[in-house]
C-alpha cells in the first residue's frame, strides 16, 4: 500500500509544478499582449497628430492665404492640442507660401 501513496504524492507535485508553469506562461502572454496594444495605441496617436497638424496648416492656408508662422499660432487660432510629454513637434517655416517642414518625434518614456 505504501507504494501507491508515494506515487500519488509524486503525481500531486508534478501537477502542482505543471500548474505553476502554465500560470506563468499565461501571465507572460498577458503582459506581451498589453505591451503590443500600448505600442499600437502610440502609433495611432502619432498618426492622428500628423493628420491634425496637416489639417490645421492647410485650413489656415485656405482661410488666410499664408501658412502659419509657428505651432503656437495653430494652438491659439485653430485649436491644435497634443500631449507634449509624448511627442516633440519640430515646425520649420520656409516661407509664407511654402508648406512648412513638420517633423514629429516620439519621446522616450
Amino acid at each position: 500500500m505504501k507504494r501507491f501513496v508515494y506515487r500519488k504524492q509524486k503525481d500531486s507535485r508534478t501537477r502542482m509544478l505543471l500548474s505553476a508553469c502554465l500560470f506563468l506562461v499565461v501571465i507572460l502572454v498577458f503582459f506581451q499582449g498589453i505591451s503590443s496594444i500600448s505600442a499600437g495605441t502610440r502609433k495611432r496617436q502619432r498618426e492622428s497628430l500628423e493628420n491634425a497638424i496637416m489639417r490645421s496648416v492647410t485650413h489656415c492656408y485656405a482661410v488666410e492665404g499664408t501658412y502659419p508662422a509657428d505651432l503656437e499660432y495653430l494652438r491659439e487660432n485653430y485649436g491644435l492640442t497634443y500631449d507634449e510629454d509624448l511627442f516633440f513637434v519640430d515646425y520649420r517655416t520656409i516661407g509664407s507660401n511654402i508648406l512648412p517642414d513638420i517633423t514629429i518625434i516620439e519621446k522616450e518614456e
